[in-house]
């Protein structure tokens, strides 16, 4: 076959088990295509560590961001000891490993002593995407040990992006040079890159990153630039499900679903997939498959153009978001000006996603914080919005208020009023503060709110496992 793109994701990488299945899998996909790619994101939690780290170097807590990088320094290291590499290698790793974390260190001392709020943002990318490049070198190693050309290749290089740090945009007329000029001749030669996700570079070479889970939007960026076959994301469940699993234990792994229904599910809350990572994709026809690194033999998931069961309820969602309410009607456009530049402000996303409603006296609008933002994201953005609120007096009859908005997935659900009262009458008894039915043909998304959420989540579940059944 032709061209495989394979993204492995932090807990795919974080344990010497965990890696020795990875090599398997790279090793027998490797004798059934042509060309491989590969992406890694970070050993699990160590993006979160490192931006602990920069935050403390902010505050000059020199000890504290200290601790923290001899902590991943430990981790990274022990787990070098355990792989089954040679003694050269190892020793070239180690050193390897090091240098980039000591790179890491002087960028915190020079914070810790200048702390700069206009750096911040530069810094924390600089600083986090440091977790990709030790993962990248661990992979690469580990595959020339087992006869293949590994060759780790930082992102930096190839995918060209805007400067809005902490959630980057790619220039992909020049990525898709880079990627021509300098990966895809590496493939001609039978080389693996093993390609860190998550980050990028502006024109000028500073790192940025592409956002919370970025790696698999990294996997996709790289799929149409290199004209790939297929996107493979291991990760490690079994693939898309019918609800998150740590909320609905009867959750059900999805065996396929369209683009646009796996758009409408990673935007609204499938934290295993990232929310971009589908329409470059989906712009080539390029199909995806989710599947589970422990498991290598089961289908997992898959995405391409087409909905199976097109007239079936596939999954829902939870996601947190804010409600605003003012006792007056009239234009939302100011309104929704401030909470889009405020989001922009606190999480380096616009409100892409915001649902209102109006009554003759009263006005409601919410928007949703995407789960990249971060988990602080709601708090951080619930502050700053009624900071920006107060110093616009003719704007302070707006209430902020927590909500949680739970979307219903499924092909043409705009077109199936049966799907829409069914859900509407197992919600019977719950407050619901707006409705809204998404442009995409396939989302109904409820707003309630946070104590009516989980068990909204759990009625609507339980519509979808019946429906299911009805089907069989």
């Amino acid at each position: 076959m032709g061209t495989l793109i394979m993204k492995f994701g932090g807990k795919s990488v974080g344990t010497t088990d965990a890696l020795a299945q990875v090599v398997s899998i790279i090793l027998n996909e490797h004798e059934h295509w042509k060309r491989l790619l590969l992406v890694v994101s970070a050993l699990e939690g160590v993006t979160d560590a490192l931006i602990e780290a920069t935050h403390l170097a902010k505050l000059s807590n020199r000890r504290g961001f200290r601790r923290i990088i001899a902590t991943q320094r430990a981790r990274h290291l022990a787990l070098v000891d355990q792989l089954p590499l040679n003694p050269t290698t190892r020793n070239a790793l180690q050193a390897d490993l090091d240098r980039l974390l000591f790179d890491m260190l002087d960028i915190l001392q020079a914070v810790g002593e200048n702390p700069s709020d206009e750096l911040m943002a530069d810094v924390t990318d600089r600083v986090t995407s440091v977790g990709e490049r030790l993962a990248a070198r661990i992979v690469a190693a580990l595959l020339r040990q087992n006869n293949l050309r590994g060759v780790a290749l930082d992102a930096t290089d190839i995918i060209v992006t805007d400067n809005v740090y902490g959630n980057a945009q790619p220039n992909m007329p020049l990525t898709r040079e880079r990627i021509t000029n300098n990966v895809l001749p590496m493939l001609d030669r039978d080389i693996v890159p093993v390609i860190t996700g998550f980050i990028g570079a502006t024109k000028t070479g500073q790192p940025t990153t592409l956002g919370r889970g970025g790696s698999d939007y990294t996997a996709s960026i790289l799929g149409i630039c290199a004209e790939t076959d297929a996107v493979w994301i291991w990760t490690d469940v079994d693939g898309l499900m019918s609800a998150d699993p740590r909320e609905v234990h009867e959750a059900q792994t999805i065996a396929h679903l369209s683009y646009e229904e796996a758009a409408e599910l990673a935007y609204f809350g499938a934290r295993i997939l990232h929310p971009r990572t589908i329409a470059p994709l989906q712009e080539q026809q390029i199909p995806l498959w989710i599947k589970n690194v422990f498991k290598p033999q089961q289908a997992g998931t898959h995405i391409d153009h087409a909905s199976a069961n097109p007239n079936t309820l596939k999954a829902v969602t939870s996601i947190q978001g804010l409600g605003l309410r003012a006792a007056r009607s009239g234009p939302l456009s100011e309104i929704s000006r401030l909470v889009d530049d405020t989001l922009f402000a606190v999480t380096g996303s616009h409100a892409d996603v915001m649902i209102s409603s109006q009554s003759s006296t009263q006005s409601f609008v919410c928007f949703v914080i995407p789960t990249s933002a971060g988990p602080d994201a709601i708090h951080s953005a619930q502050q700053a919005l009624e900071e920006a609120l107060n110093e616009h007096p003719d704007m302070q009859t707006w209430q902020v208020h927590p909500v949680s908005i739970i979307t219903v997935i499924g092909a043409m659900l705009d077109s199936l009023a049966q799907h829409t009262a069914s859900i509407l009458q197992v919600l019977e008894g719950t407050r619901i503060l707006a409705l809204a039915q998404g442009p995409s043909h396939c989302s109904l998304s409820v707003v309630v709110n946070p104590q009516d959420a989980q068990d909204a989540l759990l009625h609507i579940h339980q519509l979808i496992l019946k429906a299911g059944e009805r089907k069989k």
